[in-house]
């Protein structure tokens, strides 16, 4: 029989390893881009010791990515349920939101203020293994907050889901960065690449990542933009603003509009705060 590639074995050993679950490991695949038929065969094949072929996940072909319904109701304001948040900016394709005043100077001030002693270099997932990594492109510090970690951050969370339009138990913990003069973030995508063996481990606590919130916690002197090099929008960094860009379809797509970046900093500091969402409950 043929067999799977190196990477699919290698994952599917160390969740077996793990002890998940054969229907956990299915979904994680199919989150990955497998047919969901195939991917149970291939499990049942993998326990049984046997190998099997696998075609690469189908690819999406290039302007077909569907824009389908906002998941939040939009008009020129934004309900977070303590705080109204306003829309300064609405795009269609990729889906972009600027929202200004979702966070109000003192929240921004205590968020930077819980993180500083917290700082460390930030990281990436590598895309073979799907382990944390440090690269050059990525030239920040960061620290996180576990969702809902305390009453403050509860806050947070909750009033950030809501403007989301996304359940709150969906989202990841609250990340943290700040980047000096020189600091920047070049060009990506915040979802997993379902072509990347090392996405499926990442997809499988909670699906793949589907909307992204980046909050700005003090407005910029000079560059620190938000770039969306392929749709030609740039976003400024101004305290308590945000911006709202949404990626997952309904039918699972992945919007290729979205690859976006942190332009770099060319006097101050920049400070931001970002929510990823998920599909379904995190780590579940």
């Amino acid at each position: 029989m043929p067999e799977l590639t190196a990477e699919w074995q290698a994952w599917l050993t160390e969740n077996q390893q793990r002890g998940c679950s054969s229907e956990s490991m299915v979904s994680a695949m199919v989150q990955a881009g497998f047919d969901a038929l195939e991917a149970g065969a291939l499990v049942r094949l993998f326990r049984a010791g046997q190998s099997a072929v696998v075609a690469p996940p189908a690819a999406q072909t290039k302007g077909s990515y569907v824009y389908d319904a906002w998941p939040m109701p939009l008009g020129n304001r934004l309900d977070g349920g303590d705080r109204v948040a306003t829309v300064a900016m609405r795009c269609e394709q990729p889906q972009v939101l600027v929202l200004d005043d979702v966070l109000s100077t003192e929240e921004c001030a205590e968020v930077i203020a819980r993180s500083q002693a917290k700082l460390r270099r930030s990281t990436t997932v590598d895309p073979s293994s799907g382990a944390e990594q440090v690269i050059a492109q990525r030239s920040s510090e960061g620290t996180f907050f576990a969702l809902c970690e305390d009453e403050f951050i509860a806050r947070l969370d909750a009033r950030i889901a809501r403007l989301m339009g996304w359940p709150l138990e969906n989202g990841e913990g609250l990340q943290i960065l700040r980047y000096g003069v020189g600091g920047e973030y070049r060009p990506h995508f915040d979802y997993f690449p379902p072509d990347d063996p090392g996405s499926a481990k990442h997809i499988a606590q909670g699906g793949q990542r589907v909307a992204t919130l980046v909050i700005y916690l003090n407005t910029v002197a000079e560059g620190g933009a938000t770039i969306f090099p392929d749709a030609g929008l740039s976003v400024s960094p101004r305290q308590g603003s945000a911006v709202y860009f949404r990626y997952a379809n309904g039918q699972g797509q992945l919007d290729p509009l979205s690859l976006h970046g942190g332009a770099p900093v060319e006097a101050g500091e920049k400070w931001i705060m970002t929510k990823w969402m998920r599909e379904r409950r995190y780590g579940a």
